[in-house]
């Protein structure tokens, strides 16, 4: 489909990328809404655990969330999404990625952008175990990739499966890259490095043969790290062969269900090759919408709900 015309307008402040950015991710909370936990061991080993949250009436109608970059069930920008959901009936299962939940993983893989297998798990056990007739997907920035790669790499997508929503999605993960190792988001670049090297700091306790000492000192920025832990622990040659697998630009032809991406002209993640108008052009189940304004993953609305919150909310509602 042709790219969606955008009507977001945010306040003066809101047109500022990176206010938008940082109000989103640091200063706006989201009150009210009630999650249980539900741990679900995979295949392999590990353990993922998600994050219930209920519709105000009863539903066979079910979003999965899928959050960003060291991100977790608890961050505004899932549970403001959970909120609006549920208070118009859906219910909402977010998903916390290896490692995300507030206790390590059992593995030394952790998540990445590429990562389909997990969610193909979360699908199944969501099937296998609950009566959803209508099952959605949402994600952010490495949670929207992670759907459109699986949406379009050629998985048996339940026909449950009735439509997706990805935000601030990083499409070319090498693209994206670039943009954070640029002087303009190096204060972001600084954060996501440290959080991951944290994470793995305790991996490095529990495997102390596949990660030294030397290696964590050889991490200077988000690549080296790519390179010298996320490629290694989950079978890549390098970084940039990391990022060539698991970019979900190249599945995007192949996507059947409406799939809607946001992405902010504004954002300063995202580089030219995010922003996939041919690709959409040429998928009559692809909707493009790039707003002028939003940030990475931003967005401001009025009464603490989101355009993406709202927008999303709709484009569900749409499908048949």
């Amino acid at each position: 489909m042709p790219q969606v015309n955008s009507n977001y307008t945010p306040p003066f402040l809101f047109r500022n990328g990176y206010f938008a950015t940082i109000y989103s991710g640091i200063i706006r909370s989201v009150n009210g809404v009630v999650q249980k936990r539900e741990r679900l061991n995979l295949s392999d080993g590990d353990f993922l655990d998600l994050d219930w949250s209920d519709s105000s009436t009863p539903t066979q109608k079910l979003v999965v969330l899928l959050h960003g970059l060291e991100g977790d069930a608890q961050r505004p920008y899932i549970t403001g999404s959970a909120k609006i959901l549920n208070q118009n009936g859906y219910d909402t299962c977010a998903v916390n990625y290896r490692g995300c939940s507030g206790e390590p993983n059992k593995m030394y893989r952790s998540y990445h952008s590429g990562a389909t297998e997990d969610l193909i798990e979360v699908l199944d056990h969501i099937l296998n175990t609950r009566n959803y007739s209508d099952i959605y997907l949402k994600g952010f920035s490495l949670g929207g990739n992670l759907l459109l790669k699986y949406l379009g790499e050629g998985n048996d997508v339940p026909k449950e499966l009735k439509g997706a929503v990805a935000v601030s999605v990083p499409c070319n993960l090498h693209d994206s890259c670039k943009q954070l190792l640029s002087t303009k988001n190096i204060m972001y670049a600084i954060r996501f490095k440290g959080n991951l090297l944290g994470k793995l700091r305790e991996k490095q306790q529990l495997f102390p043969e596949k990660i030294s000492d030397a290696d964590i000192k050889r991490i200077k920025t988000l690549k080296d790290f790519d390179d010298i832990y996320t490629s290694r622990a989950h079978h890549f040659k390098d970084a940039l062969d990391y990022y060539e697998q698991s970019s979900s630009l190249q599945f995007l032809p192949n996507i059947k269900v409406p799939s809607l991406i946001i992405n902010a002209k504004d954002d300063s993640f995202l580089g030219p090759e995010c922003y996939p108008v041919k690709e959409t052009d040429d998928n009559a189940k692809l909707y493009l919408e790039t707003p002028s304004y939003g940030g990475h993953v931003g967005f401001w609305g009025k009464n603490n709900i989101t355009y993406t919150e709202k927008r999303a909310l709709d484009f569900f509602d749409s499908i048949k």
